[in-house]
């Protein structure tokens, strides 16, 4: 978890890219964190900031 925004969206990004799979930015009890996408479930009380594509867009 991190208090710095540009630095977990830097990391899910590069996650993301190295991975090949969605990941997500969430916020909560204000800090940041990065799961894969599999990894959120409706049921979780996340503020989704984010969700990164390691596939370009055309």
């Amino acid at each position: 978890m991190s208090h710095d925004l540009s630095l977990a969206q830097s990391h899910a990004f590069q996650l993301s890219r190295n991975l090949m799979v969605p990941v997500i930015v969430f916020e909560i009890d204000g800090e940041y964190g990065v799961l894969s996408s599999d990894e959120i479930h409706a049921d979780d009380d996340l503020a989704i900031v984010h969700e990164f594509l390691p596939w370009p867009a055309h």
